[in-house]
């Protein structure tokens, strides 16, 4: 069917050529007028094979990357780690050949690091697991090495310093860290609710367009997040710091959520930016710019079910928190602080439904 339409475009075009110069030109030789339109219309069926031709190659390589993404993605679930390794450059390789790919690759490498998986180094030294040298199983050494290669290559893919700046989302709900580091990468939104972050976390200098959600998160070792841009707010709901935390040169806008205690060492102070929505004062928290409590509602940002989870983290529902008691709001502030019903688990599609506040 294709190549009638091109058959016909051809018949049509060299009739109009023929008919074009016989009137320019008549006094142009039919031989003449019959050469000019058979070369018009040779040309546009030339043209159509070549479109067809490289049609046909872009839909081969689809084919194969879909392959190779497919094979890649079995090869995870290898007994091998070297191959568990390999299959984790291949999906990076891939993202890095075909963009369209590259989410679901950093979703695929956030859905590894979700895994259960302990290490026994992190019982002796959560804060500093490489100081302490264990007897562990084989298989848990080479799976934690494993684990650090899954980490690492999030962190390349990630947009960063002079290259286009493209934000895409990492959702890290309950995976186990180490010593994970996303220098001043560029980050969509960042999801990390009840994360166990072991060792050094190091976020400086990110820039964060929508919500970073670290709720019921615990921080075994020192958090570095200076000079980093919360543009879309911070949530450190129910969060636990068992280290310092560095907020030097760091901003927070749209909506901030806290924590009681606050962490036992910080450096440096938070600016919340003016407009920012928060609920209340947290006395111990090291904030600057506006840190005043505001009204507006707060929805799509802390997500949690009202009166708690089986996993212990409490809910945030239309009440106000004062010192270790839950204060019913006033019916008017429940109406004008209205917090979503989801679960911490139930993200919403970030390019669907927008995350500002609304005021």
């Amino acid at each position: 069917m294709r190549w009638l339409t091109a058959a016909i475009a051809a018949i049509i075009l060299s009739a109009a050529s023929g008919i074009w110069l016989f009137l320019w030109d008549p006094s142009a030789s039919k031989v003449e007028i019959l050469k000019t339109a058979g070369v018009v219309g040779g040309a546009v069926i030339a043209l159509y094979a070549l479109w067809l031709n490289d049609r046909k190659h872009s839909l081969e390589s689809e084919k194969v990357a879909d392959e190779r993404f497919a094979r890649s993605v079995e090869m995870l679930g290898n007994e091998a780690d070297q191959v568990r390794v390999g299959a984790m450059h291949s999906l990076v390789w891939l993202a890095n050949s075909t963009p369209r790919y590259t989410q679901t690759v950093l979703d695929v490498l956030c859905a590894y690091l979700r895994r259960p998986f302990r290490h026994l180094s992190w019982d002796e030294n959560g804060a500093d697991p490489d100081t302490v040298f264990v007897e562990a199983q084989p298989e848990d050494q080479r799976e934690q090495q494993v684990r650090r290669t899954a980490q690492r290559l999030i962190r390349d893919l990630l947009s960063w310093g002079d290259k286009k700046k493209i934000y895409y989302d990492l959702d890290l709900t309950g995976a186990a860290l180490e010593y994970f580091q996303l220098d001043g990468r560029r980050v969509n939104r960042f999801t990390a609710r009840r994360a166990q972050f072991y060792g050094i976390t190091t976020l400086p200098r990110m820039d964060i367009r929508k919500p970073t959600l670290f709720s019921g998160a615990t921080f075994h070792g020192r958090l570095t997040i200076t000079e980093t841009k919360f543009g879309g707010g911070l949530a450190f709901t129910e969060a636990t710091f068992k280290g310092e935390v560095d907020f030097r040169t760091t901003t927070v806008g749209t909506f901030l959520a806290l924590t009681d205690p606050p962490p036992p060492k910080q450096t440096g102070k938070l600016e919340v930016l003016p407009g920012t929505a928060m609920r209340t004062t947290h006395a111990g928290w090291a904030l600057s710019g506006d840190p005043q409590p505001a009204r507006p509602r707060l929805e799509d940002h802390v997500q949690q079910l009202p009166g708690g989870r089986a996993d212990g983290v409490p809910g945030d529902d239309d009440r106000f928190r004062e010192g270790d008691v839950y204060v019913a709001a006033k019916p008017e502030e429940a109406d004008n602080v209205r917090f979503s019903r989801e679960g911490l688990g139930n993200e919403r599609n970030p390019e669907t439904e927008p995350d500002e506040v609304k005021k």
